[in-house]
């Protein structure tokens, strides 16, 4: 017998038992009941003594009063036995389709007069929704890995494949050429690694006071140039301010940011600014536009995602740099939000505690 035929069992055993005891108690109770109001106030007339004893003919009434008790408790048990059950065979039903690797599996909670159980469905389901995402996440992680490690790996299997044949000298600008693939090889994986830890909660800071500022500067000086030759006239608002915070993981958000505009702003102002409220502080970077599209700007800050080729004025990019920027400011208990400016541009802020 399954284990769904046994648990009804016992509901309507355990049913029909309560009713059959709670009619026993009834009719001897009331016989108790009876002889003592009977020893405390007799009647003026007395019956004989053994009148105050169950005759045959209370017995048969017991019998049947029982039986009609016993039939009304299975029939109650049954229909309850099937409310009971209906949600839990489904849930049981969804456990082992989820546990044979189908994912789209859900229960359904059948009557929501049960609350406990509904609400133990509904907490399946949603476990089962998010594994479900999860592993679909997983996948196109894995795939999008492997869409961007491919292409330089086929470059640099093709060249040194090609010096080897002969086909290519080795000479100090293929070499450069080589190196140059390999280092955004290293880029990938390292801005794999930040979003990754970060999405386990286990990417460390190393967290010390440090003027923001000066690291806000320090990251655009090293980008000067490559901006400048975008034309990018640069404009720094700097206020100097101290965060408890990692100073290397700032300098790399902002230079993620920098490279963005580099990539996608057309020629004018680039705006960076340093200020602070209340309770935090704002790294603010503005561009002259053209801004993320409405479709795109919602996912803008997702693994792999990019913008479109159109915006783009230099390839190359991987989809992760927004997502770094965002991994850092978590990391740092901050966040980080994007808007249009009323010109038109593209402002990218991350917030900081103060």
């Amino acid at each position: 017998m399954s284990r769904r035929s046994k648990l009804g069992k016992q509901i309507v055993l355990t049913t029909g038992l309560v009713s059959v005891i709670t009619t026993l108690i009834v009719f001897v109770g009331s016989f108790i009941f009876y002889d003592l109001m009977f020893a405390f106030d007799p009647p003026p007339t007395p019956g004989p003594p053994d009148s105050l004893f169950p005759q045959a003919p209370d017995y048969l009434i017991f019998a049947v009063v029982a039986l009609c008790g016993l039939i009304v408790a299975v029939l109650i048990a049954l229909r309850l036995a099937r409310r009971i059950l209906a949600p839990l065979n489904s849930l049981a039903e969804g456990a082992r389709r989820i546990a044979t690797g189908d994912l789209t599996a859900r229960a359904i909670p059948g009557d929501r007069s049960l609350g406990e159980t509904a609400r133990m469905v509904d907490d399946f389901n949603s476990m089962a929704m998010k594994l479900e995402d999860m592993v679909g996440n997983m996948a196109a992680w894995n795939a999008a890995i492997a869409h961007e490690l491919r292409t330089p790996l086929t470059i640099l299997q093709g060249r040194l494949q090609g010096m080897i044949d002969g086909v290519f000298s080795p000479d100090e600008a293929q070499l450069r050429n080589l190196l140059l693939h390999v280092e955004g090889l290293g880029r990938l994986v390292d801005d794999l690694r930040v979003v990754t830890l970060q999405d386990s909660g286990r990417l460390d800071m190393l967290l010390a006071p440090t003027d923001v500022s000066h690291e806000v500067r320090r990251a655009v000086e090293s980008m000067r140039n490559v901006l400048e030759s975008a034309d990018l006239e640069l404009e720094l608002t700097l206020a100097p301010v101290v965060v408890h915070c990692d100073a290397a993981r700032i300098r790399q958000a902002v230079l993620a940011l920098l490279d963005n505009a580099r990539r996608y702003a057309r020629p004018g102002y680039l705006r960076i600014a340093v200020r602070t409220t209340d309770e935090r502080v704002l790294i603010r970077i503005e561009d002259a536009g053209p801004g993320l599209s409405e479709d795109f700007a919602p996912h803008a800050f997702d693994p792999f995602t990019r913008a479109e080729a159109s915006r783009s004025r230099v390839s190359g990019g991987t989809g992760l740099g927004l997502s770094v920027v965002r991994a850092i400011a978590m990391a740092h208990q901050g966040d980080v939000r994007y808007e249009r400016s009323p010109e038109g541009g593209a402002i990218f802020e991350i917030e900081l505690p103060n």
